[in-house]
């Protein structure tokens, strides 16, 4: 009897994390990695904000697997990104804890 009431629950959490993954992307692209910072022909422009983001940024200095969490690099990127003052495709803040999604 157990099992037929874990196994639904278990499907639906599987469901769930798949979807929050899916959630955390733009235009396709995981909005989490190495992120390298360049003044042309960027993947997304981003302006910062202290309030209201699309997204919360944590910098870190390794293993960016998380939504949200971004290592600034020189080379290899797996986006780039441009600030400007108008007209971004995201809003960022920076954060030091709970990165990803507001």
């Amino acid at each position: 009897m157990l099992d037929l009431l874990t196994a639904p629950a278990i499907a639906l959490l599987t469901v769930v994390s798949a979807a929050s993954d899916a959630g955390c992307a733009l235009n396709g692209v995981p909005l989490h990695g190495r992120v390298r910072v360049v003044d042309s022909f960027p993947d997304f422009t981003v302006k910062t904000v202290t309030s209201f983001p699309d997204l919360r940024v944590r910098q870190v200095e390794s293993f960016p697997d998380e939504c949200g969490e971004w290592l600034f690099v020189d080379s290899f990127p797996d986006f780039t990104i441009r600030y400007v003052d108008s007209f971004p495709d995201l809003k960022i803040q920076f954060v030091d804890s709970f990165p990803g999604l507001p």
